[in-house]
């Protein structure tokens, strides 16, 4: 049995905990959070046994690993001090507010023989799986081009993508899910070119970055004051594929071949889809591995630089920088 500690109570962590009950082998053990109140209204929800007063308390307790949830300007924080302490470590997209962060925590976890994985659950979606099945036995040929992005103007103005002191903004809250689909497909980056705007507070609240890569480019997109449909297209020689909204959550594609076949394929998820990433973390812990050939180091720092990029193209910054 692997036993989780989860860090911040909050909207993912309990998606989280609905996945991991189908999880074989896997449970919550305890949670932390500021809010007390919060993390003893979680705990009762998942009859999670221990609500940690500390966090030093959390991370002194029989875990084997932690699952950071909290606003991204704490990911780095509470990741380091998990791994120096001996645990695991699972953390929510994105894996840090910027590049140097990111390699800190990757750093610590190499030092400490910790496995450390960063969140993003797109590539372990049986839809996300069969696709890559059917391309291998049915090529359109290599990838050339990735079109993402979403944008929710129906967050209300307390949701954390308002506030920068947060790590907020539509690029390192959404972007994470378009930085992994152009680096999954077109490999490592290039370049980075973006518009878009900013408002008083220093959060990017609209964002078009085009990315070149070692094999193709990409159009990506992302905004907190706009409303848009949430798939993506990637095409290639021989075809070209879209995967239907929402496409981070992959549970319908459709093929489409130069010579005029149409293949569609559908997948449905389970348990919310937080499952599957766990699921695969859990196997790495039980083979001693210390990165995930699927959501490695390598490209963790990849997503990182590209979103450090693409905002710092726009002039966000956050403290520190």
């Amino acid at each position: 049995m692997i036993r989780f500690g989860v860090i911040g109570p909050g909207r993912a962590a309990s998606r989280f905990a609905e996945g991991i009950a189908a999880v074989e082998g896997a449970e919550i053990a305890a949670v932390w959070g500021r809010n007390a109140e919060r993390a003893a209204g979680y705990a009762a929800k998942f009859s999670i046994p221990m609500i940690a007063a500390t966090l030093d308390s959390l991370l002194s307790s029989d875990v084997d690993a932690v699952y950071v949830a909290t606003h991204p300007d704490t990911h780095a924080e509470f990741c380091i001090a998990a791994i120096e302490a001996g645990k695991h470590v699972l953390c929510e997209k994105p894996a840090a507010l910027n590049l140097r962060q990111v390699e800190r925590v990757i750093a610590g976890a190499r030092a400490h023989d910790r496995l450390f994985m960063e969140a993003m659950k797109p590539p372990f979606f049986p839809l996300y799986r069969r696709l890559r099945q059917c391309l291998e036995s049915d090529p359109i040929g290599p990838v050339g081009f990735v079109r993402a992005g979403h944008c929710d103007s129906s967050i209300g103005p307390d949701y954390p993508l308002h506030f920068r002191e947060l790590g907020g903004g539509g690029i390192l809250g959404i972007g994470p899910y378009e930085a992994f689909l152009a680096l999954d497909w077109l490999g490592s980056l290039k370049r980075v070119q973006t518009m878009g705007r900013v408002n008083a507070a220093g959060v990017d609240t609209f964002a078009i970055f085009q990315t070149e890569h070692e094999r193709g480019m990409a159009q990506l997109h992302t905004g907190i004051d706009l409303l848009s449909h949430g798939d993506a297209l990637l095409s290639a020689p021989l075809g070209f594929l879209l995967l239907r909204a929402n496409w981070w959550n992959p549970a319908r594609a459709t093929v489409h071949y130069i010579d005029g076949r149409v293949v569609e394929l559908e997948e449905p998820y389970t348990a919310g889809g937080f499952n599957y990433e766990t699921e695969h973390f859990c196997g790495l812990i039980r083979e001693q591995r210390r990165d995930s050939p699927v959501i490695s180091h390598e490209l963790s720092i990849g997503m990182a630089r590209l979103l450090e990029e693409a905002r710092r193209g726009l002039g966000v910054r956050f403290a520190g920088e």
